[in-house]
């Protein structure tokens, strides 16, 4: 449902481009199953100044919804991320050690996928690190830099993650799609708690029934939760769910709608902006048209709730 990590802006034209001087290296740091690759972005050297602010408070609001992606992927991957973090930027683990750099592999492709999963498998990495160092490590870190809930210990929090690191059983799909099972139920992505598949799919033909002649993408930019033995939707907005990263996306938003090419684009954030204020799916429709619409200036970017290949 969300889609706002580095694909969320981009470039679209290279016109006035330098030619690719044949020193560029295009291969980068290599780690698991994952080549890392570096790439021109030409015709950057000739926007002028206004230009380049646009695409950096642009590139600003994308990288305030990082936090979301990684929530709504798995709901155990920030905290365990944060948990990393912190031993992987403290001298007080042993740096040196073959277990270190397996975590630190086991970071790296983390902070890749936006989670625990892998991005095209979707199964749960596997540590090449032990329990026993995982615990140590813990142990030896401020525990001033961890993620640790009001009251929470640090064996506590050791004994929240294992079975997230550890055990192949517990959460092991981000997305299952396996004919027959309750693929809400088995999936680990975060787009749900509580509820089972037929239940959900019950809960949006009602909506559909009675949703007129033009519909809005049902569930886009939602949680569906069962509280108290009642379905309810979580609205991703200002006021709702990811409410503070929200705000930081807003805020960069008015910094590009200061300096955008046109007034089509200052359109396009005028009602992207009202969206994540509102969470109605209508004002998406709007949104996404004043998008499609905004066709002049070279600029371009995509900035929001909109993939849902994420949920099963």
């Amino acid at each position: 449902m969300l889609e706002m990590t580095q694909e969320g802006t981009g470039l679209v034209s290279s016109a006035g481009a330098q030619p690719a001087t044949q020193d560029f290296s295009y291969t980068d740091e290599r780690f698991a199953d994952i080549q890392m690759l570096r790439y021109r972005l030409n015709g950057f050297e000739s926007l002028t100044l206004r230009q380049k602010k646009y695409v950096y408070y642009l590139a600003q609001a994308t990288l305030c919804g990082r936090d979301i992606t990684f929530d709504q992927f798995g709901k155990h991957n920030l905290k365990l991320r944060r948990t990393l973090e912190a031993i992987y930027t403290d001298r007080a683990v042993d740096h040196d050690s073959a277990e270190f750099h397996a975590l630190a592999v086991y970071l790296k492709r983390i902070w890749f996928s936006n989670g625990v999963y892998h991005h095209y498998g979707c199964e749960k990495f596997q540590p090449g690190f032990s329990e026993q160092f995982f615990r140590e490590s813990l142990a030896a870190v401020n525990p001033c830099s961890l993620p640790l809930d009001e009251g929470q210990t640090v064996g506590q929090l050791f004994d929240e993650l294992k079975p997230v690191i550890f055990d192949p059983a517990y959460l092991p799909k981000r997305v299952n799609r396996t004919a027959g099972e309750d693929l809400v139920a088995t999936s680990a992505c975060n787009y749900y708690q509580g509820v089972t598949q037929q239940e959900v799919e019950e809960y949006y033909r009602q909506k559909k029934e009675h949703g007129g002649d033009c519909q809005p993408s049902w569930g886009l930019n939602s949680r569906l939760e069962k509280r108290d033995g009642q379905l309810t939707e979580n609205v991703w907005r200002i006021s709702g769910l990811y409410d503070k990263a929200i705000r930081q996306i807003v805020y960069w938003l008015g910094k590009a709608r200061q300096v955008c090419e046109n007034e089509q684009q200052g359109e396009v954030i005028d009602r992207l902006v009202g969206y994540y204020h509102t969470g109605s799916l209508s004002d998406f429709d709007d949104y996404s048209i004043a998008w499609v619409k905004a066709t002049e200036g070279r600029i371009d970017f995509i900035n929001g709730f909109i993939e849902v290949y994420g949920d099963p």
